[in-house]
């Protein structure tokens, strides 16, 4: 079995695992039991690959970024998950946890969200499947995401403000598993990143696979390969990470870039670098790298991003960067704002801002002319618009 897939007690090297109260146990077992087969039934994957084709808008193209690969001096092509519906690539993931959630037999959904886009991609298959949802989002990033929470109010979810801690989405992932707690008959909750106890960072990383191998055969037509030098993503939990990466685990010979929120800069106390700052601990039910003081208590985060600032980072990113498999890169606020803008004006596209730290990496590191290079642009800006207009004066 190769090193990079979950084993079957849910750990990626020392990372993962199920550290859980004792009243969710039987809802994440019950997952844990039947998510594998229920994914694998031909009448699952014909409903799940229809609405992503259908409804989703997949496959999304892979675009060669013609004057970026001119300054760069390296053949850089961009997987546009921008392109699906809702804008991200989020709803890859709810489509699949909404289907399971069907088969398991609940009713109403519980979400986190940060940046608000997978509390939309939620709140979009709840009303698909006219299921009653209630999204959980920090008071900070409500105020910060304004235009995403009034999407999912208009797609008939409640959007419940979490008040406690840093007010954003640790706090809020804090409140939908009280909420879990409360309700563990009837509710299904679906975790937005590679996160939480397992199975969720397998099972996620799993219905994000398809942007990896979709890169894959793009990349077949376009260069002749399937195998790009370097995949580059951006990580708070990791989900477009893992999706974007997926398939190209085992291949050594293909470099992966994660790229983490430095905030103000790695050693200012104002940064979401869980990989540099980050040591072993448990978070929302799984053993993780995670951002603490010494005497265990979780240290708040800070990214301009608000889909960036998570104090630990997904098992399964944990392990690859424990092993050296992915090179992990941290990036501040001001070079991800550049970043962004220049994306704007190279290539006519307004990226999302947590994707505009993945972009920031082409300064600061060197290519050969020869490189193909894909960079995962995982949401649109027009969420961060407010927070564009602000930094740049507009």
């Amino acid at each position: 079995m190769s090193q990079f897939k979950v084993s079957e007690k849910g750990f990626y090297g020392k990372f993962g695992g199920a550290f859980i109260p004792e009243m969710l146990y039987p809802n994440v077992e019950e997952l844990r039991i039947q998510y594998l087969s229920i994914i694998a039934e031909s009448s699952f994957q014909e409903e799940y690959l229809n609405l992503l084709e259908q409804y989703v808008g997949r496959p999304t193209p892979l675009y060669f970024a013609k004057r970026l690969s001119e300054k760069y001096n390296a053949k850089i092509y961009l997987k546009r998950e921008d392109l699906c519906h809702t804008g991200a690539h989020k709803i890859n993931n709810t489509i699949g946890q909404i289907l399971l959630a069907k088969r398991l037999g609940k009713t109403r959904i519980i979400a986190e969200t940060g940046a608000g886009q997978h509390g939309v991609a939620t709140a979009t298959v709840c009303a698909l499947m006219g299921l009653k949802c209630i999204v959980y989002m920090g008071e900070i990033d409500i105020e910060r995401q304004a235009p995403n929470v009034a999407r999912m109010k208009m797609l008939g979810a409640e959007v419940r403000p979490a008040i406690s801690g840093s007010k954003t989405l640790k706090d809020a992932t804090n409140e939908a598993i009280r909420d879990w707690i409360n309700n563990p008959t009837d509710t299904f909750y679906i975790i937005g990143s590679v996160v939480g106890p397992h199975p969720y960072p397998d099972m996620v990383a799993k219905f994000q696979s398809i942007i990896s191998k979709e890169i894959k055969s793009q990349l077949h037509t376009q260069e002749g390969t399937k195998f790009p030098n370097y995949v580059i993503a951006c990580v708070g939990g990791g989900s477009n990470a893992a999706g974007a990466f997926y398939e190209f685990l085992d291949d050594e010979h293909v470099g992966l870039i994660a790229v983490e929120a430095a905030g103000h800069g790695v050693d200012s106390g104002e940064s979401a670098a869980t990989s540099v700052l980050g040591k072993i601990g448990i978070i929302h039910g799984s053993k993780t790298l995670l951002m603490q003081t010494d005497d265990g208590q979780i240290t708040e985060p800070y990214s301009i991003s608000a889909g960036l600032d998570y104090p630990g980072v997904g098992p399964l990113h944990a392990h690859l960067n424990d092993v050296g498999r992915a090179e992990f890169i941290a990036i501040t606020d001001e070079d991800a704002m550049k970043a962004g803008l220049e994306i704007c004006n190279l290539e006519g596209i307004i990226p999302a801002i947590e994707t505009a730290h993945a972009f920031a990496v082409l300064d600061k590191k060197q290519f050969n002319p020869t490189d193909i290079v894909v960079i995962n642009l995982s949401g649109r800006g027009d969420k961060d618009l407010n927070t564009y207009i602000n930094y740049f004066n507009f």
